[in-house]
């Protein structure tokens, strides 16, 4: 199977670096490129790629709002952020945008083509090379407690509340204080965003 790809960055000497590497794997096609933000809008639903390759800097907006536009048209989309950017702070935007991937500019193509392919395989999941500290940060900005990290870890056994209490040894009331709460802190309305947003977001371990 052709993976397609299509590459956003606002360099040309990039992109034509990007084309002519991605293109010795026979399993790679870039079938499209785009040097802004407003390109990348129109080539993305034209193309239809199986992997956006996307800058997080870009002249007429950032590779995020190009991020989060794509994952909203297609969950079936592998997006790889590709910047020179190391900070925590913008792996977990990636992450949070819907990105699959994120890959430092310096880091070998190898670690790009890996990207690549995971993330055309695993487009929900997101896997970086600093994942521990931006984990580590969003744990710690997402502020759940023991018990609510413990009760998120039952979530997606299918339980009931009833279950989850009597497993915990607490009330159905408990649970359902300490279910709001979670809710609340990933963003989610339901048990299922709330299981979604926890395994972006690495707190599931299963």
């Amino acid at each position: 199977m052709t993976l397609r790809i299509l590459v956003v960055d606002d360099h040309i000497l990039v992109r034509e670096g990007l084309r002519r590497a991605l293109s010795r794997e026979h399993s790679f096609s870039v079938v499209g490129e785009a040097a802004s933000k407003r390109e990348a809008l129109v080539q993305i639903p034209h193309h239809n790629p199986d992997v956006l390759v996307v800058d997080l800097h870009l002249p007429d907006g950032n590779g995020l709002e190009v991020i989060a536009w794509a994952r909203a048209l297609s969950q079936e989309m592998g997006i790889v952020a590709l910047t020179f950017s190391r900070f925590p702070e913008h792996i977990l935007a990636c992450m949070q945008s819907g990105a699959s991937s994120y890959v430092d500019k310096s880091a070998p193509i190898s670690e790009l083509v890996t990207a690549i392919k995971t993330s055309s395989e695993q487009p929900l999941t997101f896997t970086a090379r600093k994942i521990t500290d931006a984990i580590s940060l969003r744990n710690q900005r997402v502020g759940l407690t023991a018990r609510e990290l413990e009760i998120l870890e039952i979530l997606p056994t299918g339980d009931t509340v009833s279950e989850m209490a009597s497993r915990l040894f607490v009330t159905e009331s408990t649970i359902k204080t300490h279910l709001a709460s979670i809710y609340r802190k990933l963003g989610a309305t339901n048990r299922v965003q709330a299981i979604n947003a926890a395994r972006k977001f690495g707190l599931l371990h299963h």
